[in-house]
């Protein structure tokens, strides 16, 4: 219930109106761990008979993204895909070129030396994003 009220705040602060199409997109967001672009989201929402426009479902992501609920991907190939920001570790990412294929992970010995770098540097973290690019094991294989 709390998070219900805290979107319908968000909603409002932005000029939106809260609506069942909105909590259905940040409901599928926040209850899967797939790295998934609008256009999937999109889909899969009209598959579950979900009524609701590309431009809502374009909408409500960007104010989600703005507000630090959903952490947008950028892996270079022109479509950023989306996962659930709330309730998670911090994680980085492997993403294959090949496939497209993301995989999280989290190092302590790579969190220590980003931090040691910054301080070598004079710099104060205060957040960062991580992305090995490469090609996978079953990429590799084909």
């Amino acid at each position: 219930m709390e998070k219900i009220q805290e979107l319908q705040e968000i909603f409002l602060k932005e000029g939106l109106r809260y609506t069942k199409q909105r909590e259905t997109i940040w409901q599928e967001i926040n209850s899967s761990t797939e790295h998934r672009d609008a256009e999937d989201i999109y889909f899969t929402l009209k598959t579950r008979g979900v009524a609701t426009s590309r431009a809502t479902v374009y909408r409500t992501i960007e104010v989600l993204v703005r507000n630090n609920l959903v952490r947008a991907l950028n892996i270079g190939d022109g479509r950023y895909r989306y996962e659930n920001k709330l309730d998670q570790t911090h994680h980085d990412h492997l993403v294959c070129t090949e496939c497209g294929k993301i995989i999280e992970f989290l190092n302590e010995n790579v969190e220590q030396q980003q931090e040691q770098v910054a301080r070598d540097h004079g710099f104060t973290l205060v957040r960062h994003i991580h992305q090995l690019f490469g090609v996978c094991e079953e990429c590799q294989k084909n």
